[in-house]
């Protein structure tokens, strides 16, 4: 059997897996895990469970006989938000640790886990243009003074995770994405399209001209798979196909749909930070990845808000 199926936003084809999802309040909110539910191939190979990152026992009962787990979670601070500390830094770091002591209490085989480059691109310690690959690791002061929350939920529970893994022997593999665009599953926009979304919506007749790494949804997912299952995968992996200015996408939106309203004055970034010129290429070496062209990755990101009707 071969279905294709569909955790968030990660989409890949797996042969004869059975799949499990973990999703906080499965078992009773249809809007935040229906579309889950009608994917081809979901009826058969995957089953959803309600679970909580930070309830070890719902853990526990969702990943006791799973041979491997990708874990995908990380709390993202809401502008209401008014303890970051608890609601980002604590919940990030004790939900890793949790879903990691069930893997050890399961004998798990291999732990995928999902950082993020803000875990590696910000240490201003750094020399300019410091190529950006697995040994980086963001400076924790830094993004604390900056009220950089997630980036530094991201940082804190990768380092717990590494800290915790070879501790107790577990087999993790990490994978680093840069911004991930492409499309969207649900039909609310998630924090990565608001990038996108924002040139599209009218909302300012201006953009900040910042530059962004891009990687497209499918091949973060793919790096995923790979990951698990290359036998020789180890350690950190970042996963980013190519850095691209705001002044760049509106010219790739404007190319494919000349008749939309786009931003026309540009300003500069109120905060410049120097950005790598050479990035790893360990994932394309070790694993096999391979990007798709970052042009078909903003043009399927504009064609999924458009076709859910969120511009």
């Amino acid at each position: 059997m071969q279905c294709r199926i569909k955790i968030g936003c990660f989409e890949a084809e797996h042969e004869a897996w059975e799949l499990f999802g973990n999703i906080r309040g499965a078992g009773d909110n249809n809007e935040k895990c229906g579309h889950l539910e009608r994917l081809e191939g979901a009826k058969e190979g995957l089953t959803l469970l309600k679970g909580d990152l930070l309830d070890p026992d719902s853990l526990f009962a969702a990943i006791d006989g799973c041979s491997g787990v990708f874990h995908m979670a990380c709390p993202v601070p809401s502008y209401t938000s008014t303890n970051p500390e608890v609601e980002v830094l604590s919940h990030a770091i004790k939900g890793t640790l949790n879903v990691l002591e069930a893997c050890k209490n399961s004998k798990v085989k291999r732990i995928v886990m999902t950082s993020s480059v803000a875990a590696m691109a910000f240490d201003l310690h750094k020399p300019k243009d410091t190529p950006l690959d697995e040994s980086c690791w963001s400076d924790e002061d830094y993004l604390r003074e900056s009220n950089h929350w997630y980036m530094l939920g991201k940082t804190m529970g990768e380092k717990a995770a590494w800290d915790y893994s070879q501790k107790n022997g577990l087999d993790l593999v990490v994978i680093c994405p840069s911004l991930v665009l492409g499309s969207l599953l649900q039909a609310s926009p998630n924090t990565s399209s608001l990038v996108v979304l924002k040139l599209l919506n009218g909302s300012s007749d201006s953009y900040e001209n910042s530059s962004v790494g891009v990687v497209d949804v499918k091949d973060v997912a793919n790096a995923h798979l790979l990951a698990y299952e290359t036998k020789s995968a180890s350690g950190r992996y970042l996963c980013r196909n190519k850095t691209v200015t705001r002044a760049q996408m509106i010219e790739i939106i404007r190319r494919l749909h000349p008749d939309y309203t786009l931003p026309t004055r540009m300003i500069e970034p109120q905060i410049s930070l120097s950005m790598a010129k050479e990035f790893s290429q360990k994932i394309v070496n070790e694993l096999g990845l391979k990007y798709t062209p970052v042009e078909t990755t903003i043009k399927e990101t504009v064609e999924s808000l458009k076709e859910k009707g969120l511009f």
